[in-house]
């Protein structure tokens, strides 16, 4: 079995129930665009902002799991990419769009969504992959994005 078929399968043992699988749909893209939004939040060097407002640590993250992600498949890392450009856009909205401190709004929804995580996880009866092995964190939504290829008729 290809490496990311076994992952994806692996993962898929702890997400069997209905409500948990719904949970992790809701609770995993939000877990993303928090934590890229905290990321993004950090400051960085004064020469980098100055090259690109985009160059940030949230876009280094993205950057380095993506080469993780093409080892482990191009198509669907090509998917995340679409996905992180979304949701890139859509935290340039939010800043735009709340008095709020963007780390602030990111807070809450990360621990809400980690929240949630974890009662999917409770009414499953099963621990979260990651407890088992960290690499289940970022293996998390490319269970998902398989789903919509699948969906689609597209390869992975």
């Amino acid at each position: 079995m290809a490496p990311l078929a076994a992952l994806l399968v692996e993962y898929g043992e702890s997400h069997q129930n209905p409500t948990n699988k719904l949970v992790h749909w809701v609770c995993v893209p939000l877990i993303m665009f928090s934590l890229l939004g905290l990321l993004w939040s950090v400051p960085v060097p004064g020469a980098i902002q100055s090259i690109s407002p985009w160059l940030n640590w949230g876009t280094l993250i993205m950057a380095l799991t993506l080469v993780y992600y093409v080892r482990l498949s191009g198509r669907l890392a090509l998917g995340m990419v679409l996905v992180w450009l979304a949701m890139a856009l859509a935290l340039r909205i939010v800043v735009g769009a709340t008095a709020l401190p963007l780390w602030a709004i990111c807070l809450i929804i990360f621990a809400l969504a980690w929240v949630g995580q974890f009662w999917g996880h409770q009414v499953e009866g099963k621990k979260p992959s990651f407890l088992k092995d960290l690499q289940f964190l970022l293996i998390g939504p490319l269970w998902l994005l398989h789903f919509v290829y699948r969906r689609l008729g597209w390869r992975y």
